[in-house]
């Protein structure tokens, strides 16, 4: 299928943009990589009027690790945030989570902040940004505005941007001191959107006891909910990984999930995976913290 008609504009100043949208009114869509966007437009699911393309605008294709924060503007890619070696040592989390999105192809094209902006609760930015607790920066007509991500998320497809504003660029906080992470799903096939995937970070104190545990979930109902993992940890302490018992774990992720069933899987293999899944990257994130710690970082 082809796309309604539409009318385009390709500002090169972030004002001029704002403008733009202001102008255009309710109708107008604004254009990053197009990666979500396009699918939708020749599936005519969505017909705005006119499409505001910032992909000339001054100023959003920045990566930056500044004040204890990772920030990546709107034109970045996935694959140019993912093999970023700055943010890799950082905000590893990141880059876990880029190597499940897509095909190199749609990484090299699309966003990552339209991607949190698409608010899709199968996709894995969304869920990381709030399982870092980071932030949207946003401007509109009356001017920036942050929006946290746990209360970005409005919806499936549904995000607190509101018409005439732009998402110029997220936030998430740097990794502090003996905290690991992981990320890990399963998809049908590679590139696929997951059947279940579950991002986890893990904080030891000195001694290798997780005082801060948290997990996100996504393609299970949960999307941008972060859950504690804490409780199901008290009293581990941590020399082998492998040797950690995790029943806790796999149960308050399958009691804290809330799929629904599709062509693809039913509710109840969603729940389970997703807690085997929960223990894996558990594991996962535990032997990253140790690793860390013992690279005095």
């Amino acid at each position: 299928m082809k796309p309604p008609p539409f009318a385009y504009h390709a500002p090169t100043d972030l004002d001029e943009a704002v403008a733009l949208l202001g102008a255009l009114g309710d109708g107008a869509k604004v254009l990053a990589g197009g990666q979500s966007l396009v699918p939708l437009l020749n599936m005519r699911l969505v017909a705005p009027s006119a499409l505001v393309d910032i992909g000339r605008v001054d100023g959003l294709d920045t990566v930056a690790v500044e004040s204890g924060s990772v920030r990546f503007g709107a034109r970045v890619t996935h694959e140019r945030l993912r093999r970023d070696g700055a943010v890799a040592a950082a905000q590893p989390l990141l880059g876990r989570a880029l190597d499940h999105v897509a095909h190199a192809v749609i990484r090299n094209r699309g966003t990552s902040v339209g991607s949190i902006v698409h608010a899709d609760p199968a996709a894995e930015l969304p869920a990381v940004l709030a399982l870092l607790d980071g932030a949207l920066e946003v401007v509109g007509p009356s001017g920036p505005r942050r929006v946290g991500a746990r209360e970005l998320v409005l919806g499936p497809l549904e995000s607190d941007v509101r018409a005439g504003e732009i998402a110029v660029a997220a936030r998430v906080p740097v990794a502090p001191p003996r905290t690991g992470s992981a990320f890990v799903e399963l998809a049908r096939r590679h590139g696929d959107y997951a059947i279940a995937g579950v991002g986890v970070v893990v904080t030891l104190d000195a001694d290798r006891r997780p005082v801060s545990a948290r997990a996100a979930c996504i393609g299970v109902g949960t999307a941008t909910e972060v859950l504690d993992l804490a409780p199901a940890l008290d009293g581990v302490t941590v020399q082998d990984p492998d040797a950690v018992g995790l029943g806790a774990v796999v149960e308050a992720v399958r009691d804290f999930v809330r799929p629904d069933a599709d062509v693809h899987a039913s509710a109840e293999y969603r729940r389970h995976l997703a807690g085997v899944l929960a223990g894996r990257a558990v594991r996962a994130a535990l032997a990253d913290a140790i690793a860390r710690m013992e690279e005095g970082r």
